[in-house]
């Protein structure tokens, strides 16, 4: 005669009519000592196989257990970085700062490999500039700390002054222009470099329009006044510069490439550029076109910084005065007055 035992779904066994040579082992140090097999009613069957089923349910239940819990910290750990993702996107360069600082630990391979997933997935090329305007800025704050954790970090006071420092003559005075010609080659490489290491933040920002507005009410600094001007400007094209939209996949935006022209250009070669390029003087511009690409990139630098931040008001100042310089321009082509 011939039995089939169905033990159980997730244990799946064999037993023989021959049990003797093979004793039957259990979880937890348990088994079955060999035994002759008599022909037993269904019943007795179910009973006598009762424990090593219980016993192979209980062993998967742990062994699932582990793997879910598994699962569990590793979206839980997903989730926390992409929290702090979120704040540094959401952070204006102070706070980004902060928050970098208060969660340094945090700044392991698995958040950059999480950073870059993220990227990837982006559908615009904004978003992924954005991202990848991210992981420079954290990498060098981070560097900052790695490097400065001995060191008092500057005060916003102090890195205006190293940023000013090659134009400052031997007397201690800035006159304007410099001296030195290359003393503005030198204070606009001073900008990008601090720039780059996140030390250009609103508070640095604030400083320098205290000082200017200052400069302005005392009326016996023109030089200095000039100067922190130029900064502002020096800082304006530094940033608006990082990004280009010039290039829509393999096409070249003329509009777009003759806008980040003006912005990486001298504000006294402004002049120069907009006639030669402009169609009412040399080039094939139009007014309108760039009228429409400045409007454009505004409208993108007040979605892309924080409202009523001194970066969001120097950028759009900054663009606003390309502006008005190409109107005057136009006019002047014109031969109107």
């Amino acid at each position: 005669m011939r039995l089939l035992f169905s033990v159980s779904a997730s244990a799946s066994a064999s037993i023989f009519l021959n049990p003797s040579s093979h004793p039957l082992h259990l979880p937890f140090g348990s088994f079955i000592q060999p035994c002759k097999f008599r022909i037993l009613s269904e019943q007795s069957l179910c009973l006598r196989l009762t424990t090593f089923r219980l016993s192979c349910r209980r062993r998967g239940t742990f062994i699932c257990a582990a793997k879910n819990q598994e699962a569990e910290d590793a979206f839980k750990k997903t989730v926390e970085i992409d929290i702090l993702i979120d704040m540094l996107r959401e952070a204006n360069p102070h706070q980004l700062q902060k928050i970098v600082l208060e969660n340094i630990l945090a700044f392991n391979p698995t958040f950059w490999i999480r950073l870059a997933a993220r990227s990837d997935t982006c559908k615009s090329e904004d978003d992924k500039k954005d991202y990848e305007e991210l992981a420079a800025t954290v990498m060098n704050v981070v560097d900052r700390v790695v490097h400065k954790t001995k060191e008092k970090i500057e005060s916003a006071t102090d890195v205006l002054k190293g940023v000013l420092k090659p134009v400052v003559d031997n007397e201690g005075e800035i006159s304007w222009p410099p001296r030195d010609p290359q003393g503005l080659t030198l204070m606009e490489m001073e900008i990008s470099q601090r720039e780059q290491e996140g030390q250009l933040d609103e508070g640095f920002l604030a400083e320098v329009n205290a000082q200017l507005r200052q400069a302005k009410e005392d009326g016996d600094k023109p030089g200095l006044e000039a100067m922190l001007q130029k900064v502002l400007q020096l800082y304006a094209s530094t940033v608006l510069s990082r990004r280009s939209y010039a290039m829509k996949g393999s096409e070249v935006l003329k509009d777009e490439q003759f806008l980040e022209n003006i912005i990486q250009a001298p504000e006294e070669e402004w002049n120069n550029i907009l006639i030669k390029g402009l169609t009412i003087g040399a080039g094939d511009i139009s007014p309108e076109e760039l009228d429409a690409v400045v409007k454009k990139r505004i409208e993108r630098t007040l979605i892309r910084t924080e409202g009523g931040s001194y970066q969001q008001r120097i950028l759009t100042e900054y663009l606003k005065g390309i502006e008005t310089r190409a109107e005057e321009i136009v006019q002047v082509l014109q031969g109107k007055p």
